[in-house]
């Protein structure tokens, strides 16, 4: 088959290494509208070759490696691809982006979220193995045509992937908890300590903590702002949750209850015994 990848940047450019091993795929082909994320993924192998949007829409399969809003869009410039291609999004949100899928393209379309990605972008931080051993969740399945859905299982199946499937808005009100508020904490993070330490302190006192915390902080700002946009509702529903917990322990420091204080740490390390 003959694979198409909107989007070159570490989503896409990884899917294209991975895919490399796959045996059914016969040539894989890129499209970005940066220029130099064109060149950049010719250099590093990432796809076969560059191709026009017209090119593109003749694949087997297409992968819109895109943000979120930009999947949207493309939709609407797929809807005269043959009944027989899968189109594979990987956006990190779902619900919006399934009720946006044009009526006569429905059946194309499998809505996936690869559970996985770095802190880094762009072509050169793609990664061979970025899925492997991941889960991908597939959402509203039963939605997407009986080809498309064997195909698309087959394909993340054969990059080591784990495939879990779920609704497209359970999976939204799931993924503001464990992956859209993390973000939003470690940009607040990274502003709270720039605001008030100067550059030379941070570089001396900063360790492992902070720089786990506020890693996610690197992340690109144009997408998380899409994916902020589109689950709204989930994600302001996550922060006051979060602000609850933060002003427990605020109360506690102030009161200095600490044997509570205590118990309110320990009730949070039984997160690590799920994962």
């Amino acid at each position: 088959m003959v694979v198409g990848i909107v989007g070159l940047g570490l989503m896409g450019g990884s899917m294209g290494l991975a895919l490399r091993s796959v045996p059914q795929v016969r040539k894989i082909i890129g499209y970005d509208h940066n220029k130099t994320h064109c060149k950049e993924a010719l250099k590093f192998h990432l796809v076969d070759e560059v191709a026009e949007w017209d090119e593109i829409k003749r694949a087997d399969v297409i992968f819109l490696a895109i943000p979120v809003e930009g999947i949207i869009r493309s939709f609407h410039n797929l809807t005269d691809v043959s009944p027989m291609c899968t189109i594979i999004d990987l956006g990190s949100t779902k619900e919006k982006i399934v009720s946006s899928i044009p009526p006569q393209i429905r059946q194309n379309v499998v809505p996936a979220h690869p559970m996985t990605g770095t802190e880094k972008f762009g072509p050169a931080a793609a990664l061979a193995n970025l899925y492997r051993n991941k889960i991908v969740v597939l959402c509203n399945l039963e939605e997407s045509g009986e080809l498309q859905q064997a195909t698309a299982k087959a394909l993340f199946e054969a990059i080591g992937m784990k495939i879990v499937t779920m609704d497209a808005k359970e999976h939204d009100r799931h993924a503001a908890y464990i992956s859209h508020l993390p973000h939003a904490i470690s940009y607040a993070l990274a502003n709270a300590v720039m605001s008030q330490e100067d550059a030379r302190n941070i570089l001396i006192l900063a360790a492992g903590g902070f720089r786990d915390m506020s890693r996610l902080a690197k992340s690109s700002p144009i997408m998380w702002k899409e994916i902020f946009k589109q689950n709204k509702a989930n994600l302001l529903d996550s922060m006051d949750h979060f602000e609850e917990e933060l002003t427990r322990c605020r109360q506690l420091i102030q009161e200095e209850k600490w044997e509570e204080l205590e118990t309110w740490m320990e009730k949070a390390q039984k997160l690590h015994d799920i994962l």
